[in-house]
């Protein structure tokens, strides 16, 4: 059986949802897939500690008899209830933003909204009321940032607000101590916190762009609609890669997943993950332009593939022995002409040296 208490930690954790969220109980949709996007989710979960951190700390700046860890669990549960009020006022703000533009209320996704022109690409940022700026969308995880500012704001004590502590790096460190701290100590455990992120973004995205809002009569039918929601968890096919993210970022992920296997830059024919794939290039890899080894002496070709190397220096035999053969004779007085004969020479004498290899 389940701790009371332990249940009403876990209940606090979680604000209402805003009025008019919940499904109707009388002719509405009884089911809702409400997937999340969760690289938004994991954004927003990612704030709520450091900002738990800094109320704490804020809140007994100077306190000979308290710390961050004494008020944790009064500053935890008033941040919760903070969120779920803001998250509340901001969707009502929206919703009557978007109405007084002329857009009207937005309607409960059902599945025949599936007809409908495809919801906002989850990669854009999210409509945002007056405090965006004109011409510029505020995503959840801002959204929320802002809120835990302000929420912070209102937990500073006096010597926190009349001194220069806020801008100061003691503060800083001091926050951050006490984020190690609670995870050391398992204070607000990750899953907590990112079923608090998923309830905020639902709050917030009151036009289902990060999540999916749509409602169904039968639990049949929202299991068969959410094996192909756009905002599912997958996971990435590539060998060797364990991320797991929406489907509708899929591509997004192929495009930079690091063990994607893709055919060399360079054209060499070898098939590279993505994340050895400069080492390849610069390396190993028979495509890699590379100089003459002769280069030093004389040879003055440009760059060509190292694959080339054997045949370049077949085709350069000649002009190559003249480059050493003038390197070693740099301080004698021997011509040019007399040079080249030397060369004529060693290049006649190793045809011969090859030809009889092959008659033995």
């Amino acid at each position: 059986m389940a701790d009371p208490a332990e249940a009403t930690t876990n209940q606090m954790d979680l604000p209402s949802p805003p009025r008019g969220s919940e499904p109707a109980r009388d002719g509405g949709s009884a089911f809702l897939c409400s997937l999340c996007d969760l690289d938004q989710v994991h954004k927003i979960s990612q704030l709520l500690l450091p900002g738990l951190a800094a109320a704490c700390v804020d809140s007994t700046t100077g306190d000979l008899f308290r710390g961050p860890a004494s008020v944790a669990v009064d500053v935890r549960k008033d941040m919760v209830e903070f969120l779920g009020r803001m998250s509340e006022s901001y969707v009502a703000e929206s919703v009557l933003l978007h109405a007084q533009e002329g857009g009207g209320a937005a309607a409960p996704a059902t599945p025949d909204a599936a007809a409908a022109p495809a919801q906002a690409d989850p990669d854009s940022e999210a409509a945002a009321p007056e405090d965006a700026v004109e011409g510029e969308q505020l995503q959840p995880m801002d959204i929320v940032s802002d809120f835990l500012e302000d929420f912070a704001a209102s937990k500073r004590n006096l010597l926190s607000r009349v001194s220069g502590w806020l801008m100061s790096e003691t503060r800083e460190d001091k926050v951050d101590d006490f984020v190690q701290e609670m995870e050391t100590n398992g204070f607000w455990l990750a899953d907590r916190r990112v079923a608090l992120a998923e309830t905020l973004l639902r709050n917030l995205d009151y036009d289902n762009t990060y999540h999916c809002g749509m409602g169904f009569d039968t639990a049949e039918e929202l299991a068969a609609h959410r094996g192909e929601c756009r905002f599912r968890p997958v996971r990435c096919g590539n060998e060797g890669c364990n991320a797991t993210f929406c489907a509708v970022h899929s591509d997004k992920h192929d495009s930079a997943c690091p063990f994607k296997i893709l055919l060399c830059e360079q054209n060499c024919g070898q098939s590279i993950p993505r994340r050895e794939m400069d080492r390849h290039c610069i390396t190993v890899c028979t495509m890699k332009l590379v100089n003459c080894p002769f280069y030093q002496v004389g040879c003055r070709t440009d760059a060509f593939p190292r694959c080339q190397i054997e045949r370049h220096c077949s085709d350069s035999l000649q002009s190559h022995l003249l480059y050493v053969l003038q390197v070693i004779h740099k301080q004698d007085d021997v011509t040019v002409d007399e040079l080249k004969q030397r060369a004529e020479q060693l290049e006649k004498a190793r045809s011969f040296i090859f030809r009889f290899s092959l008659i033995r």
